[in-house]
């Protein structure tokens, strides 16, 4: 289970609905913080081929996951109380969840390595940017997404179910269902289509 010091610092940011917020002077936010570093600083310790003790051990860091979640080390995020994972979720090294507001991933996410998903945004003016404030919206994405290596996805981000994001991609705005989306702002390419499932011949052992 999750410590109530993390959730508390994650509910209070919740509360302030994505207006500005002190992240960087907050001694509960501090505390929270590094609460959850040190947990994850501890979870990349864990040998690989514990797996069990690995999945044990994850669930103390998210909000939630379903069977079969799987998150390969290096994995860090700022309090883990804010993420959930659906079934069969598996991230590759080097995630990066930033969850001052919730991160949400639906059934059979695939997440390459080196991706990041950030609640968190600063104010663009200096001086407010000084002072140690920032923002949150949540992040949400549905069933059956693939995301390439090197995705980067921005705060207030809602991604579709069926959808592939190409790798080395900057997600800055809303993606529907059923597409293929890339580039740096990520933009729809193509819808993915009966012929995708057709072109792949499966390899049989002899």
């Amino acid at each position: 289970m999750t410590t109530s010091k993390r959730m508390a610092a994650t509910q209070m940011i919740a509360r302030t609905k994505g207006r500005l917020y002190d992240a960087n002077f907050d001694r509960a936010i501090l505390e929270a913080l590094d609460e959850c570093k040190e947990l994850c600083y501890d979870y990349n310790q864990m040998r690989p081929t514990a797996r069990k003790e690995r999945s044990e051990f994850l669930r103390t860091i998210v909000g939630s996951m379903g069977s079969g979640a799987t998150i390969v080390s290096p994995f860090w995020c700022d309090y883990g109380t804010n993420i959930h994972l659906g079934e069969n979720f598996y991230a590759n090294h080097g995630l990066v969840v930033l969850d001052g507001a919730p991160v949400t991933f639906g059934d059979n996410v695939f997440i390459a390595p080196n991706c990041v998903f950030s609640t968190a945004g600063h104010p663009i003016d200096a001086p407010h940017r000084n002072e140690g404030l920032e923002y949150a919206l949540p992040i949400t994405v549905g069933d059956d997404v693939w995301f390439g290596m090197g995705v980067l996805v921005c705060p207030g981000v809602t991604i579709g179910s069926n959808v592939v994001v190409g790798a080395g991609s900057v997600v800055t705005r809303d993606i529907p269902s059923g597409v293929v989306a890339v580039g740096n702002p990520c933009r729809v390419l193509r819808p993915i289509t009966h012929e995708d499932a057709q072109r792949y011949e499966r390899w049989v052992r002899d």
